[in-house]
């Protein structure tokens, strides 16, 4: 692809950085705020400095955050017994979209994935089994995308509980196989919290 102007060529570059972003596609993205007024432009990277700059990760989640702890863990209205372990943030947006769960999160940043090089001490693992071990939590629902490194992460922390007292139960299968949560509709997804079962009962029908 050839460049007119050094300084498009770079800002091309630069979003092509992103996930799902081509050539041709970070092309018309910048062409498309060059087309806008100034000040749009402006505002965009003002919020994307301010973003990096101040974000927070909930000490008690690991979720995105304005705060310290994030608002769902300082609700006192939701169970404080129940922990949902997801992947991301995107999870949990998912998840909040069904108005069907009123626990607490954990994010692991991530899933167990060796040929991405991502092993157990890359995830907020250690933090969710000293939840467990505080005897606070009686239940974990494990609510990670039905895939390989998803179903490697869900046992690898199913292990490491082992001997302690703590309920365990994943979402219902109605979430195809290889299907991320944050692209699930929210009955489906919904009636897959609701409608969780034993983490035991998944080991055996696997």
């Amino acid at each position: 692809m050839e460049f007119s102007s050094k300084l498009l060529e770079n800002a091309v570059y630069e979003m092509s950085q992103l996930p799902g972003i081509g050539k041709r596609t970070a092309l018309r993205l910048v062409l498309h705020l060059l087309r806008q007024p100034k000040s749009q432009t402006e505002h965009l990277v003002k919020a994307l400095g301010v973003l990096r700059q101040e974000i927070k990760f909930c000490k008690k989640c690991h979720s995105i955050s304005d705060d310290d702890v994030c608002d769902i863990c300082s609700n006192l209205n939701r169970s404080q017994d129940i922990i949902c372990v997801v992947e991301d943030i995107r999870d949990v947006m998912a998840i909040e979209s069904t108005g069907q769960y009123r626990g607490l999160y954990h994010v692991l940043g991530g899933k167990i994935s060796p040929l991405d090089g991502v092993g157990p001490q890359d995830l907020n693992i250690s933090s969710l089994i000293e939840k467990v071990k505080s005897g606070l939590i009686n239940e974990l629902i494990f609510a990670l995308s039905a895939t390989m490194e998803g179903d490697t992460t869900n046992f690898y922390i199913y292990r490491q509980l082992k001997g302690i007292q703590v309920k365990t139960s994943t979402i219902a299968r109605g979430i195809s196989v290889n299907d991320e949560l944050e692209y699930a509709d929210e009955v489906t997804l919904g009636r897959s919290i609701l409608n969780r079962i034993p983490f035991e009962n998944a080991l055996k029908s696997s």
